[in-house]
């Protein structure tokens, strides 16, 4: 019994000497990290290698071309940041170069107009929304501050002076009438400026009387947009202290709302010029209704809208259309008939047949005829033109 005590003191002692088995690589290999545990060790392989180490030589997780090609990816990526926030910079400074040059500083103390941002309108310049092309350039129709507006974007060479597209702009947004569009605003930071303007739902009165499916028109529309279109004309010449002048009156820049009530539009080209300073070559308008005399002198007058607005007329009472390539033979019929003195019916739109009808066409194609007269002096003002057109309406009433 003795024997055994001290047999089993024996194997206690033996077991409880710990070798340390990390400090004799030769017996015990490690081609990784070692480790010393309680009668055993533990051998890894270092970070970023794998492998049994106790074994064999670990290997690298990520060898050196993939290491190399995630450091060239790592430098491309800083690269291309750099490259953003050096791009991003310049197109802030080319933005706010643009907003200088368009007239921004001038703007900014304009009242009536507001400034609009070009990311703002980046979503409504979409094909999706293109609602047409103009003389001033395309147009798109969108919603802004919830409301839902026509955007005018330039085409590349529209807009010849950039030093003047400040004051054409406060020009329009110093009008403020019933019958002209109102101009809400403008975008700066591109290299031709847009303009926003209260959208029209019916479109142009071109539109609903030469297009292929015609709108019915009875007289008394028809006559509610001779006059109204001409008050607005009216207002621009007489109302606003200084003369403003239209320069391209004619059915493609009468817009009309749900009530078919006309607003005058696309004055862009137009100027806010003294009574003493006439002379302009500048403007540049659709010759199918443009003045004679202002083609052969290039002097442009309130006359030149009254002309302009007299085919306008012409157009409204017999639904054909003008053009300039037929040396504008509608004019010329209207203007022969009225030497006869006699209503010319034939010329009329055939939609209408009642005398009542005739007789009140006949009046206002002689208030047309007065505005084609070649002798300037002889046009009425568009103020007597809006005053005889009202006058007409009421009777109707």
């Amino acid at each position: 019994m003795h024997q055994l005590n001290v047999c089993a003191r024996i194997c206690l002692v033996i077991l409880s000497l710990d070798i340390n088995e990390c400090e004799k690589p030769d017996l015990y290999p490690c081609h990784g990290t070692c480790n010393n545990r309680e009668g055993e060790y533990e051998c890894a392989c270092p970070a970023g290698t794998k492998g049994n180490a106790k074994e064999e030589q670990c290997t690298e997780m990520f060898p050196l071309p993939a290491k190399e090609a995630v450091g060239a990816i790592g430098c491309l990526f800083v690269m291309a940041l750099v490259v953003f926030f050096l791009l991003l910079r310049r197109q802030k400074r080319k933005m706010k170069q643009l907003y200088m040059k368009n007239g921004g500083p001038a703007l900014e103390k304009a009242n009536n107009i507001k400034i609009y941002r070009r990311e703002e309108l980046k979503p409504i310049l979409k094909s999706t929304n293109f609602i047409g092309k103009g003389c001033f350039g395309e147009v798109y129709k969108g919603y802004l501050d919830n409301r839902l507006v026509a955007v005018k974007k330039p085409v590349e060479g529209i807009v010849a002076h950039n030093e003047q597209f400040a004051n054409e702009v406060i020009i329009q947004s110093q009008v403020i009438h019933k019958n002209i569009v109102r101009l809400i605003g403008c975008c700066l930071e591109v290299d031709i400026p847009m303009l926003v303007y209260e959208f029209l739902s019916k479109g142009s009165l071109d539109d609903i009387l030469h297009s292929n499916s015609k709108v019915p028109l009875d007289l008394n529309v028809r006559l509610n947009i001779a006059a109204e279109s001409a008050e607005g004309l009216a207002y621009m010449h007489s109302k606003t202290g200084k003369i403003i002048l239209h320069g391209d009156v004619k059915p493609a820049n009468i817009l009309l709302d749900d009530d078919y009530a006309p607003k005058v539009s696309d004055f862009g080209i137009s100027r806010m010029i003294a009574r003493d300073k006439e002379h302009t070559t500048s403007v540049i308008g659709d010759r199918t209704y443009m003045d004679p005399v202002y083609l052969q002198t290039g002097l442009l007058t309130e006359k030149s809208d009254v002309y302009s607005f007299g085919v306008l007329l012409l157009e409204l009472v017999s639904r054909r259309k003008a053009t300039f390539s037929d040396h504008n033979s509608l004019v010329r019929n209207f203007v022969d008939a009225h030497k006869t003195e006699k209503i010319p019916i034939e010329l009329f739109d055939k939609e209408f047949v009642e005398p009542g009808d005739l007789e009140l066409l006949g009046c206002l194609a002689r208030v047309a005829v007065e505005c084609l007269n070649l002798d300037v002096d002889e046009r009425p003002a568009m103020t007597d033109v809006a005053e005889r057109l009202l006058m007409l309406k009421r009777s109707r009433k």
